[in-house]
């Protein structure tokens, strides 16, 4: 396994937010984490990311733990964070927020190669590289959030909502990058309220309700699951 999180919990307070987390990733998937609001998605990537404390449990990457490690480092190690919210550094242009996301990096000609690729997957950023950021619609705004994760050169890529607030026709476009993406080489670990899209580009998925893994499996066999329909994709 590339990543393997075990058993996890974290508390917000006295609020136990996951109560006992276990979950895969294996090189080249796409694994779908999907589940209500308040079900512990948001905050399991965040505890990969070493933005949340682990209470107990561990979470290891390539065979090294990294559970209780800085974030600046998981991102060293390969682990980068698309955030819910897009989280854009709205002041700087999009040029300067994707060099940030290379900040760690010393490769400057594989960091321009980069650059030159992200270009490639959204050529609307090259046109825009002098714009500030703030200044972008929505989905150029996520675009940019995607294309700033991705000039880290990580080996696994954690999505958070990509597809939140954007219209249908972008929503396709963002499930066309993801597995672009995935064919490239970089797993994923994708959370999404848009269910249905979720399952079809994932490869296994994880349902998590109120902090706890209910389901797991292969990702189509899930989307034919009575339960996971009826909860989960208006069946």
């Amino acid at each position: 396994m590339l990543l393997e999180v075990r058993d996890i919990r974290v508390h917000y307070g006295k609020a136990e937010a996951l109560k006992g987390v276990s979950i895969g990733v294996g090189e080249g998937e796409v694994i779908s984490l999907i589940g209500a609001n308040g079900a512990g998605k948001t905050t399991t990537l965040r505890a990969i990311s070493g933005l949340n404390v682990l209470t107990l449990g561990e979470i290891w990457f390539q065979d090294s733990k990294i559970s209780g490690r800085p974030p600046h480092e998981i991102v060293k190690l390969g682990i980068a964070h698309v955030p819910e919210g897009r989280r854009i550094f709205a002041p700087l242009t999009v040029l300067e927020n994707l060099e940030m996301g290379a900040y760690l990096r010393k490769d400057k000609r594989e960091i321009g190669r980069d650059l030159e690729k992200i270009y490639e997957y959204f050529p609307i950023l090259r046109e825009r590289r002098g714009q500030k950021a703030g200044s972008l619609s929505g989905g150029q705004q996520q675009m940019l959030a995607i294309g700033r994760a991705l000039m880290s050169s990580p080996k696994l890529l954690l999505m958070d909502e990509p597809s939140l607030g954007l219209s249908p026709l972008l929503v396709e476009t963002v499930g066309e990058i993801i597995t672009h993406i995935n064919a490239g080489g970089i797993s994923i670990i994708l959370v999404e309220q848009n269910a249905q899209m979720a399952l079809r580009l994932a490869n296994r998925a994880y349902v998590l309700e109120v902090g706890t893994v209910a389901l797991q499996g292969d990702a189509k066999e899930l989307a034919n699951d009575e339960r996971v329909q009826k909860a989960y994709l208006g069946g």
